[in-house]
């Protein structure tokens, strides 16, 4: 996994319409913005540990046979 990730044309389009979004931002709200989506990361994070616990039998309902 040394080798970067190739984005997707549309990727690479919306990350520039997103760059263009918050060059239109007061400081403010760009801060604010960047705390909500932090929190997103994270909850996204907490979620596939979730899933892939799940997925792997590793979570504490599962029962080993």
């Amino acid at each position: 996994m040394n080798q970067p990730i190739e984005l997707s044309l549309e990727q690479q389009f919306s990350i520039c319409s997103f760059a263009t979004q918050v060059k239109n931002m007061s400081h403010e709200q760009a801060q604010e913005f960047l705390v909500k989506l932090y929190e997103q990361m994270v909850v996204r994070e907490a979620t596939y540990k979730e899933l892939l616990k799940h997925q792997w039998g590793l979570d504490s309902g599962s029962t080993m046979a």
